[in-house]
């Protein structure tokens, strides 16, 4: 039983809406983000409605991630996260266009 528990418990782990949850995070984003409601920046899921169906929605969220931004959301400026490494901005990306899940 306990190895199954652990097996279970690596799994989770290292599915990519555990593992990007895991870097929100450790990377802060949660501070100014939620899930599904507004906090200082917005839902992860409306960002998700917002981008849905562009071809190049990970690339551009991606960047918006790295190198902050405003006036897409309001006044409130996203602050860059310029030591993020790119491939966890991407992982970051994907996560948010997946609806955070």
């Amino acid at each position: 039983m306990r190895r199954l528990l652990l097996s279970a418990a690596a799994v989770l782990a290292c599915s990519p809406a555990f593992a990007s949850m895991e870097l929100a995070q450790k990377n802060a984003c949660l501070a100014c983000h939620a899930v599904d409601k507004k906090l200082v920046g917005p839902a992860y899921q409306d960002i998700a409605k917002k981008y849905a169906g562009q071809k190049d929605a990970q690339a551009q969220l991606a960047r918006s991630i790295k190198f902050g931004g405003t006036g897409r959301w309001g006044p409130v400026p996203m602050p860059p996260q310029a030591a993020l490494a790119d491939d966890d901005a991407q992982r970051l990306a994907a996560w948010i266009l997946q609806g955070a899940k």
